[in-house]
């Protein structure tokens, strides 16, 4: 299926009422007179007509070919601005047909001035196939297999009272859009819309209130997409600038700090900013790296601009090319402005000028670089990492040069862990099923997962949390598998709490020198992410709670603070919540690791030995109270063996008494009966 959506209609209302002052005077250079000059301001025409153009500028820019945009303007009739042969598609032909249609008109009776007739002509247009449609329907002649989708956009710019004339103008398009289609089913010189997207734009004076109220873009019907903008007329060019970022997928940089000799005196010189558009390709490549895209919002705009550095400029030689990841064309936003007109000059004139872009780790690094080809003014994505140029790294050196500390091992049983094999279909199955399956998986076990040993501390010391690591992978945990992961945790708290130092070995980790608290915040950071990052089930979320109250028994653990960001990186805490006593946690331990043959815990509170006194019943319970009860912290390993040395001593109770009714003497040999009165006494003769 091959899709086309490179078809733009601009909507100009041309109706007497966009004749009127949009009451937002010029501020002119004039020499100071003495008679009184009165303001001058555009009309409503004349704000639409500049901004609709100068978005047209910029989409011609940056795709001379591919995007074509057409002019409908609207009053008592439509009148067809240009057509979607290439030759009409320039701003020379669009603005002598503009100063052909000339101001709108000064009528009074406006009944039959309308901007539907414009909208009417805008869906035959879209209707109508251009030349690279044609030559792809002849190829789908060809080849039954293939449809074409026809997509397109129309920006109406018009005035309404309210929203209920909005709403009413929407659908009045809507229905004569299912009745083009309807046309285009029978008719061979049109064809079908299979999607459209209605943009909106109220435009009124700017010493006026509008009635009409924005509206998110929403699905009026499954081909028919609609969103209303409400603006003063002297802002309509912003909201063009802002609408063209979204509808051709651009972006915004403004390279600061361009030395410039000032235009009075040829002596000195200035820093100046330029802000040019181009692709949004030429910052996504960089995401999900080291390097930090500088983000700013610009003023008095509602989208966001990447601020990059001004770098010594070099000749385009062949010695100084490098390799890139991306190139997108560039334009500047104002093209008529000293600044920008410099730096075209300057970069068509042979020169490349490269940009810097500040790192996570500290410093800059030059990242992008503008330079000419053709004509042509490109911006280029640079590598920053290894280049695929130089000669691959030994096996000893690693894939990262001097980085040789890669979890290879546990990549290779990542692997393991995600084999696929082929699977028989069946009619039942779905189409790759399984597949969607893996990919769930992989994505929920790899969503947290250092690279590298000198990046993570939880993956140096796995001996004590493995059971953690390994069935927390699960989408579903059994009950057993649960107590035994709580249990790996609180002998990890059991560990911090003796002070105990983790054996890391000195791999150049990220630590505050080698303190063991700030090893216990990274280790217990680390844990609770990649639990929380592995699975949502009621068993993960009891594992999560577990850690966050093995992490408020300790504040120093969180240097003081229990909340800080995402789960990315080692350096970040999670959220600690509020604070739990340790009557809370000793019982959570009990519920969860006990069992009915468990001595009192030494963590408890002074109600422990009184609870398991119960719990062990009468007189072994008393007789244990004195050996866990002696004050001193000891951890969950000592109490248990202590309880199993202390089984293992003890003799086996005599049968007897087991057998016997309470009441009653147990007898030592009952199967012996009673005595013989006659009997002697002494041993019994000797059978000769």
């Amino acid at each position: 299926m091959n899709e086309i959506n490179h078809k733009t209609v601009f909507v100009l209302d041309h109706t007497p009422y966009f004749g009127i002052s949009c009451e937002s005077p010029i501020d002119c250079d004039f020499i100071k007179s003495k008679l009184p000059i009165p303001p001058i301001s555009k009309s409503l025409w004349t704000c639409a007509v500049e901004a609709s153009v100068e978005y047209c500028r910029i989409a011609y820019d940056l795709f001379p070919a591919g995007k074509l945009i057409r002019f409908v303007v609207s009053d008592s009739a439509a009148h067809i601005v240009n057509t979607w042969m290439a030759g009409t598609q320039n701003l020379a032909h669009i603005m002598n047909a503009m100063s052909m249609v000339g101001v709108p008109p000064q009528q009074t009776q406006t009944n039959e001035y309308s901007v539907i007739h414009g909208l009417r002509a805008a869906i035959e247009a879209l209707a109508e196939p251009t030349e690279p449609q044609r030559e792809q329907l002849a190829a789908h002649a060809k080849n039954e297999g293939s449809k074409l989708v026809n997509r397109g956009r129309v920006i109406c710019i018009t005035s309404a009272r309210d929203d209920g004339s909005m709403n009413n103008l929407a659908d009045i398009f809507q229905t004569v859009l299912e009745n083009q289609n309807a046309i285009a089913a029978g008719h061979k010189e049109y064809i079908r819309i299979d999607q459209c997207h209605l943009v909106i734009i109220n435009l009124y004076p700017a010493n006026m209130e509008s009635m009409v109220t924005n509206r998110a873009p929403i699905d009026i019907s499954p081909i028919l997409r609609s969103e209303i903008h409400s603006n003063k007329a002297n802002k309509i060019s912003n909201k063009l600038t802002r609408l063209i970022l979204l509808h051709f997928d651009l972006a915004s940089t403004t390279v600061t700090g361009i030395p410039m000799k000032e235009e009075q005196n040829a002596s000195s010189s200035a820093n100046y900013d330029v802000e040019i558009f181009h692709g949004r390709t030429a910052h996504s490549v960089f995401l999900g790296t080291e390097l930090v895209l500088p983000h700013s919002l610009k003023v008095g705009l509602d989208y966001e601009t990447v601020t990059l550095k001004w770098c010594t400029p070099r000749s385009c030689g062949s010695s100084e090319m490098q390799p890139c990841l991306a190139q997108c064309r560039v334009t500047p936003v104002d093209v008529t402005s000293r600044p920008s007109s410099c730096l075209i000059n300057f970069l068509l004139g042979g020169r490349s000028v490269l940009l810097e872009m500040p790192k996570k780790s500290g410093g800059k690094i030059t990242s992008h670089l503008l330079s000419a080809h053709g004509g042509e003014i490109f911006i280029h994505s640079l590598n920053t990492a290894r280049s695929c140029l130089e000669d691959p790294p030994s096996i000893s050196e690693g894939g990262g040069g001097r980085v040789t500390d890669y979890r290879i091992p546990d990549f290779g049983q990542l692997m393991q862990q995600h084999r696929l094999v082929p699977l028989k279909p069946l009619p039942e199955r779905q189409l790759d099923e399984g597949l969607q399956k893996m990919r769930t998986k992989l994505g929920r076990n790899s969503r947290y997962w250092p690279l590298t040993l000198g990046r993570t501390v939880l993956y140096n010391v796995r001996q004590f949390v493995e059971p953690v690591l390994v069935l927390t992978q699960k989408p579903d945990l059994t009950e057993e598998e649960k107590m035994l992961c709580l249990k790996s945790i609180y002998n990890l708290s059991q560990l911090e709490e003796r002070q105990e130092s983790l054996a890391i070995p000195n791999m150049g980790h990220r630590l505050k020198g080698s303190k063991k608290e700030e090893q216990y915040r990274l280790l217990w950071c680390e844990l609770e992410t990649i639990v929380n990052c592995n699975g949502s089930s009621p068993a993960h979320k009891a594992i999560v709670s577990c850690i966050r109250e093995c992490r408020r028994l300790y504040p120093s653990a969180d240097d003081g603070h229990g909340t800080a960001g995402g789960g990315t990186g080692t350096g970040s805490a999670l959220d600690g919540g509020t604070t739990t006593v340790d009557a809370h946690r000793a019982s959570v331990i009990r519920a969860t690791t006990d069992s009915p043959m468990s001595p009192p815990h030494s963590m408890g509170t002074g109600d422990s030995s009184a609870a398991a006194a119960t719990l062990l019943g009468g007189r072994e319970a008393s007789g244990n109270k004195k050996l866990f009860n002696t004050g001193a912290a000891r951890s969950l390993l000592d109490v248990l063996a202590t309880t199993e040395r202390t089984l293992s001593q003890k003799r086996i109770d005599f049968s007897g008494r087991l057998c016997t009714p309470p009441g009653q003497v147990a007898k030592l040999y009952p199967h012996v009966g009673p005595k013989d009165p006659d009997a002697g006494q002494g041993r019994p003769a000797d059978v000769k």
